[in-house]
Formats: C-alpha cells, sequence, structure tokens
C-alpha cells in the first residue's frame, strides 16, 4: 500500500520516521511543502489552499491514504479535505488526552504553533475532554524556524525555550505535549530544561495507529527490511544528493530523540 505523509516542512518527517519503523512492508512519499513553509503564521485560506494543491498532487502519484502530518494542516484543512475526497485521511491531534490518562487532574502544557493555539480544533479537543482547568496552551512558533535550518540543540535554542517556558511552575504540571511535529527534534533540550518529572508526548503513535485501523496494515517493526520512500518538496521529486543528504540528517536526529 502506498502512503503520503504531508507536511508543511520537515516536521512531518517524525511521522515517517515512525511509521519506517513499524511499517516497514509498506510504501511510502513524504512531501514537505518546503516552498510556503511555515503554515503556522499563514491565514485559514492560504492554508486550505496549499493543502489543497498537495492532495491533488499526492493523488496523481496513486497514494491510498494520506497522513497529514502537520497540527497546523490538520487543524485547518482536514475536515474540508476529507469532504472532498474519498481516500483515507489522517491527521494529528496533539497526545492531551494521553496525558490526562497517565496523570490524572495533573495539568498539561500543550505546545505548538499559533495557528493551533489560536484555532477551534484544539479549544473543541480541549473542551471534549473536559479538560479546561487541566490544559495550557503555549505558541513556540520559532522552534519551526529553528527545525527547518536545522539548528537543534544551540544556545539559541536553549535560550528560546527557557524564556518561553521560564514563567511556568511545573510542579503542578505531568507533561508537555508537542502540538506540531517540528518539536520532536528538541525533546533532549526540552528534557534538559524541565524538571525530571516531566513527560514529553507527542501524536505520533496515535495518528500511525489510526492509519493502521483504517487501512487494514499490519505492523511488523521486528523486520530488517527498509521500506520505499520518495521524497517531494513541493511536488518536486528530491533527487540531488545534497537534499537527499538533508533528510538523511534529520532522520539520524529522529533516531536520536525516538527513545526520548
Amino acid at each position: 500500500m502506498k502512503t503520503a505523509f504531508f507536511d508543511s516542512g520537515i516536521g512531518g518527517l517524525s511521522v515517517l520516521h515512525h511509521a519506517m519503523k513499524i511499517l516497514p512492508d509498506e510504501e511510502f512519499i513524504f512531501f514537505a511543502d518546503e516552498d510556503n513553509v511555515p503554515y503556522g503564521t499563514k491565514t485559514r485560506e492560504e492554508i486550505l489552499n496549499y493543502v489543497d494543491e498537495a492532495f491533488k498532487f499526492l493523488i496523481s502519484q496513486n497514494v491510498e491514504a494520506i497522513v497529514v502530518a502537520c497540527n497546523t494542516a490538520t487543524s485547518v484543512a482536514v475536515r474540508p479535505m476529507r469532504e472532498k475526497y474519498s481516500l483515507s485521511i489522517i491527521g494529528m491531534e496533539p497526545a492531551l488526552k494521553r496525558a490526562l490518562d497517565l496523570f490524572p487532574e495533573k495539568k498539561v502544557l500543550v505546545a505548538a504553533t499559533e495557528m493551533t493555539v489560536k484555532g477551534e480544533k484544539i479549544k473543541k479537543l480541549v473542551e471534549k475532554l473536559n479538560a479546561k482547568k487541566f490544559a495550557e496552551l503555549h505558541a513556540l512558533q520559532k522552534l519551526v524556524e529553528f527545525a527547518e535550518r536545522q539548528e537543534f540543540n544551540s544556545a539559541a535554542v536553549e535560550n528560546y525555550l527557557r524564556s518561553e517556558l521560564g514563567g511556568y511552575d511545573f510542579k503542578n504540571f505531568s507533561s508537555i505535549v508537542l502540538g506540531c511535529t517540528h518539536f520532536n527534534y528538541f525533546k533532549d533540550t526540552l528534557k534538559k530544561i524541565l524538571p525530571a518529572h516531566m513527560k514529553i508526548l507527542d501524536g505520533n503513535e496515535g495518528t500511525l495507529n489510526r492509519l493502521i485501523e483504517l487501512a487494514h496494515l499490519k505492523k511488523n517493526p521486528q523486520s530488517k527490511k527498509i521500506p520505499h520512500v520518495e521524497y517531494f518538496y513541493s511536488g518536486r521529486r528530491v533527487t540531488s544528493a545534497t537534499e537527499l543528504n538533508r533528510l538523511e540528517n534529520y532522520l539520524r536526529r529522529l533516531d536520536e530523540m525516538y527513545l526520548i
């Protein structure tokens, strides 16, 4: 089965990375909309247009399912895309429910892009989970920029996160939920600056479980097979050694973050 993973940029590689480990027998396309990244600062209309153009391209590549591996695109565009297209479409959802299930009666910091934090989808999720007094939302938009230029654990990254998160009293918090797939590259720095009891959670596993359920796929994490992946930047196939090496660098970084 051919499945596409779509993101505004490189963040969605973290979802593909997990899929490559547990679904090595499948065929994948990764589409990064590098011409228009980041989405978190764009208007809803712009994002809808970008996503629709990407979907048209991916459908022309005969994919059978599309994972919208971007929380911002999910919050804006998944519902309209499901209404327009008939193939399986799986979106991202911040792992707020998982955090509340693991640590009842504890507060959760949900970090995301500006668009996601301000969007109706996250507000509805908080309401649905009766989590208004437990969920704190915080935009960490600059992490997208750091990730896109492969600046993962510099002094600038650490200073930014300390500045953004330094105002929280984390004694009553259980975890930080990464509500943007770009944020998965910074788990080591987050672990360094957050109190030891704080768990770092993302939505990758839940998203892939939904894909497996809808597409009737079988996990095979013991396999040594390397799945076939084609990479595209805004509809252009990635073939240059420089760019393929760039993508490999991201995947190696994700290997380091995988067990955090």
